[in-house]
């Protein structure tokens, strides 16, 4: 497994962050597009902080295993490969007896800037915000500051950190990998809701 060495700056308005790309001289490299996933988990793997991805990006589709070991610019790890067929796979991973946990949703914007990726990403029921995905947490932090944002506001792991930013009152185990169907369209479920 590979370090992923990832900085996300929370609740932004990409039109700003659009702005400051393009003076930066960045360029972008797949527009906003839906993307959809189905997360695959067993006892073992949850006991790890892991999980099984297979996400159909727009241009390709990737199967990814994910472990958060603490949340810090490179505190999580992932082997990914790419595969020609996200409903085949998904069908794999089902016949496998693995627990599928929640088809989900998102949209993501992708720029590079100095060889780092920056990726716009919108989630169902959660302000917008940004990754910068580098090959070392120094040069993710000179994009950072390339691009006006504070180190101090940095925030590391997946993106229930960004929920749980949002919805304070969601505890470690509250996750979007619980819900079934994670949609745009979707009324707000019961879990960010302080009830």
């Amino acid at each position: 497994m590979q370090k992923e060495i990832e900085a996300k700056f929370l609740d932004v308005d990409f039109d700003d962050v659009r702005k400051k790309l393009e003076a930066a001289g960045a360029v972008c490299l797949t527009p906003m597009r839906l993307m959809r996933r189905v997360t695959f988990d067993s006892a073992e793997m949850k006991a790890r902080n892991g999980w099984v991805r297979v996400r159909d990006e727009g241009d390709r589709v990737t199967v990814t295993y994910k472990q958060v070991d603490e949340l810090s610019v490179d505190g999580v790890f992932e082997v990914e490969t790419i595969v020609e067929d996200f409903d085949a796979m998904v069908d794999i991973f089902k016949q496998t007896g693995i627990a599928d946990g929640s088809f989900q949703e998102s949209k993501r914007e992708t720029w590079e800037l100095d060889k780092a990726e920056i990726v716009l990403d919108e989630w169902p029921w959660l302000k917008p915000y940004i990754e910068i995905e580098g090959k070392t947490e120094e040069a993710i932090r000179e994009v950072a500051k390339k691009l006006d944002f504070d180190w101090d506001q940095a925030k590391f792991g997946d993106v229930m950190v960004a929920y749980r930013q949002q919805y304070p009152h969601l505890k470690y185990e509250d996750t979007v990998g619980n819900l079934a169907e994670v949609r745009f369209g979707m009324p707000m479920p019961d879990l960010f809701k302080n009830l």
